[in-house]
Formats: C-alpha cells, structure tokens, sequence
C-alpha cells in the first residue's frame, strides 16, 4: 500500500486517544444505542452512503459483537488477531476478510504499526458487483451472494490469502484511497471496482478459507471450483483422488458443509451452463444437452423442465 496512504491510516485518531489516556475498554455508544453489541451501519454511515471506511481501532480489545451489515477487513501493514464465531484468524499484511452478517467476532488489542481498514458495507452495494458477475448463474457466485447477504448461515467468514496478487491488492486500495481521500464519483468507481475485485477473487478460491478450518477451503473453493472447470465430465471419485479423500467421507463431507450432494452441485452447474447457452448462443439443443455433459437426452429435458418450469425451446423462445 502506498505510504503516504499508510501515513494518514496510522494518525491516531480521537477515539484512539481517549482509549491512551486511560479509556478501558470502548464506547458503546459511538457503535449503536443497543445493550446488545451489533454494531450499527447507523452510526457508521452517512444518511444515504452504502459503503464507508475506517482504519480499525487499536490498542483495545473489541469485545464479542455483530454486524448489522457487511463488513470488509484489509490488513495493510501488521497483525490482527480475530476470533470469528471461536476461529481464531490472524490477519497478515495484504489479507482480505469478508464476514457473514451472522457471524459473531472478537479481536484482540493491535499495536500502534498494526494497521488495517474496516470497510462498512451495505448489502445493496454489492448489486452492481454481481451483476459485472453475469447472468450465468454459477456455484461460486451463489456461494459468494450467500455469505454476503447474510443467508449462508454455515459460511461464518470469506478469508482470502491474497497478498501476493497485485491486480487484488491495487483493487482493494483503489476502494481505500476513493473512499479515504472522498473522491468525486466515488459510488460508482467503488462499485464498479468490487465487481472487479469479486470476479479476480473468483480466480483465487484456491487462496479462500471459511468456517471452521483450512479444509473448508477444499470443501467449499476448491470443491466448487473442480464443479466449474470440469462439470461436462468431471467425477466425485476423480475429486477425491484429487484431493487425497476417502470417497465416502468425502461425499458425507461435502453434503455436510454445502448442504447439496455431489450430483445436486454438479447438475445445478450443467442446467444453469444450458440455460445460459440456449440464451446466448444458436447451437442446436442436442448439442447443448452434449456440452454440458448428458447423454440421455429425455433425463435431461425431464430435469431441466423441473428446474426451470419449461423445456429448453420454451425457454429459449421465451427468454
């Protein structure tokens, strides 16, 4: 991050100061009117702003709390140590955390060079970034929608290991210094960049973490991403010998933390990669049933027709 930017994000700030002059613990009231601790985007937003930023509070620990919004975390230089729903996350420069709006998170006193920005985030903003996503509905865009809209209520957090890829890094602090330094046509530019950020961040499931531990990121990123790349004739048993699984503890695990079978992400993929070619290309149908990776032609009308509520010409025609 450019220094001059890290310079202005290492000013103490008022609330910083109060908190060294003898302070314990935070103000309640600078975060909502509640006993109960969820923070609220009332207090952190402007009437009529969806998104705004903040450097995170140091030298104080954050009690146990939740959101009533979308929150971001970039760390931009140092540590912060983050107890999401009893995970422990240490945050390392050039990391980027996404939480769940249900999660509950706790963090640990950063020290004066531990320097990370809070990005509050109102579910709307994200409108635009999903839209740049396209109309093709895939499991990784369904996954991301979920954890951000509060209604993946499995997925506690989205912990992208990211430091080493300069087009995330020069998305995030675009967003930062916009927002930081009030830019002129900053909505816009911002929402257009997290389009941009999300579709980079789909290239880098591999880099994600969630839940619980580091073999969610097999079951989640990578199990979806192997769905993305290989739904025409991809296998659960190839997955498993991919990722060195049992089998049968596999597909038990993958139910478990997705809440789909194999076979139900997979042909969720192939229907929805058929709808969007019947929509966008003139290929014959049965050539579409073929790419996507079924040879019986009466199943996959019979499915298609379940999920859509129309056969594929009727949906062509009708789209």
């Amino acid at each position: 991050m450019h220094q001059d930017l890290i310079r202005e994000l290492s000013v103490i700030t008022e609330e910083e100061q109060s908190i060294l002059d003898g302070r314990q613990g935070i103000d309640q009231q600078l975060y909502t009117e509640k006993k109960e601790l969820v923070v609220d985007s009332e207090k952190l937003l402007k009437r009529g702003k969806l998104i705004e930023v903040r450097p995170h509070t140091r030298f104080v620990k954050f009690p146990r709390h939740r959101h009533n919004y979308v929150e971001v975390i970039y760390m931009c230089q140092g540590t912060t140590t983050h107890y999401i729903d009893g995970n422990e996350v240490v945050l390392e420069p050039g990391d980027l955390l996404f939480l769940n709006q249900n999660s509950e998170q706790e963090i640990l006193p950063a020290g004066e060079a531990d320097i990370a920005v809070n990005f509050i985030i109102l579910p709307e903003f994200f409108n635009m970034a999903f839209s740049m996503m396209g109309t093709e509905e895939n499991t990784l865009k369904e996954f991301l929608v979920g954890t951000l809209c509060g209604k993946n209520e499995q997925t506690s957090y989205l912990y992208f290991h990211v430091a080493d890829v300069l087009p995330i890094q020069n998305l995030v602090e675009n967003m930062v210094w916009t927002i930081f330094y009030d830019m002129g046509n900053k909505r816009s530019c911002n929402q257009i960049t997290m389009g941009l950020l999300l579709l980079q961040l789909l290239n880098y499931m591999d880099k994600m973490e969630t839940g619980s531990s580091r073999f969610d990121t097999e079951l989640t990123g990578n199990v979806l991403k192997y769905i993305e790349e290989h739904y025409k004739d991809g296998s659960l048993s190839e997955l498993a010998e991919l990722m060195n699984y049992d089998l049968y503890w596999l597909s038990r695990e993958i139910k478990k933390r997705t809440g789909k079978t194999y076979k139900e992400l997979l042909q969720a993929k192939r229907m929805s990669q058929a709808a969007y070619l019947l929509t966008s290309s003139r290929l014959p149908i049965a050539d579409i049933i073929e790419s996507v990776g079924y040879d019986n032609t009466s199943y996959f009308y019979r499915k298609f027709k379940e999920r859509y509520g129309a056969g594929p010409k009727e949906y062509r025609k009708g789209v």
